[in-house]
């Protein structure tokens, strides 16, 4: 295979298997060895690396009222248990990606740092994890931001250091008129606003001379382009990526649970600030996935957060990537 010549390459996509005799290796026998926490997770879209990362590894309750918000709770869990999932627990993804053009790496979100959702140990992994998967900070030449809540823009400062220090940075410009306001900051303490209001202007406002704004239908760089998402914030955006005739949609947070929000793109999403446009946004987006026939990349899916959307019923369903790309 011909690999990308744009630093950061990450080496071979092709893992070789070396069949063992049939029988556990000696090592297994008698001893639990657990699982091994994954660093990242690679395939080729046409010409270009997309490489996702998890920056946190953690359950928490729900998926009720993260999704179903407006439902009771019962519901919610009774489409947990269909789907052989725990009724009130759920480990949502938390990734990052990277596409490697060839030309240039651009990361999309940068998790949530020292300051996001999950607080380290369990988050705040992408910086760690960038060089085993074959990247240095410094590498990164772009990074986009789907919007500004804590958990995909915390990964962008350590203190007053820029994490990605040869990096520019895109970001919708509703995105970034809405959380310049002093409005966010009247939300009340405990709320996902006011602190991401507050990482807002100690992350991005300090990296305001190196960030370009973006409108739906802007390119980002040759072959990426900016979607129309709005709802989950006022300026959320998706991005497809396209290349050699291979198209990726990511889509940040238009979905909090892989089959919750799919199966009822129509149940209210708490994080959602604008609840009904919200709903709008995940029923458009899931048409044109499954229509389109597009791979995803999302946000909070379970990782490595990339798979298909097909239509079920009066909802969709999540198709998680397995082989589908292989030769």
């Amino acid at each position: 295979m011909t690999h990308l010549t744009r630093r950061g390459l990450a080496g071979s996509l092709v893992a070789v298997l070396a069949l063992p005799s049939l029988g556990l290796p000696a090592s297994a026998h008698g001893a639990l060895l657990g699982a091994e926490p994954a660093t990242h997770h690679r395939i080729r879209l046409g010409d270009v690396e997309v490489t996702t990362i998890p920056d946190a590894a953690v359950m928490i309750d729900g998926p009720w009222p993260i999704v179903g918000q407006d439902r009771d709770k019962a519901d919610v869990e009774a489409l947990m248990r269909e789907n052989r999932l725990q009724p009130n627990r759920f480990k949502p993804g938390f990734t990052p990606i990277v596409v490697n053009t060839g030309r240039e790496v651009v990361l999309f979100d940068t998790g949530n740092g020292a300051v996001g959702f999950v607080p380290r140990p369990a988050g705040g992994r992408l910086a760690a994890l960038l060089r085993p998967a074959g990247f240095a900070p410094e590498d990164i030449d772009v990074v986009v931001l789907t919007h500004c809540h804590t958990d995909h823009i915390g990964g962008l400062m350590e203190g007053d250091r820029r994490v990605f220090p040869n990096a520019r940075y895109v970001l919708g410009a509703d995105e970034y008129a809405f959380w310049s306001k002093n409005e966010p900051l009247s939300a009340p303490p405990e709320d996902n606003t006011y602190k991401s209001a507050l990482v807002f202007r100690s992350h991005l406002l300090p990296l305001a001379e190196r960030t370009t704004f973006l409108k739906p239908g802007d390119e980002v760089v040759p072959g990426i382009r900016a979607v129309a998402a709005f709802g989950h914030t006022p300026g959320h955006l998706a991005f497809h990526v396209e290349s050699a005739g291979k198209r990726l949609l990511v889509w940040g947070d238009c979905a909090h649970h892989e089959v919750a929000s799919l199966a009822h793109p129509e149940w209210h999403a708490v994080f959602d600030m604008d609840k009904q446009q919200g709903i709008a946004t995940r029923k458009a987006i899931y048409d044109m996935a499954a229509t389109d026939d597009l791979l995803v990349a999302g946000y909070h899916t379970s990782y490595p957060s990339l798979g298909y959307v097909a239509r079920q019923s009066t909802g969709y369903r999540w198709i998680p990537l397995t082989y589908q790309l292989d030769p």
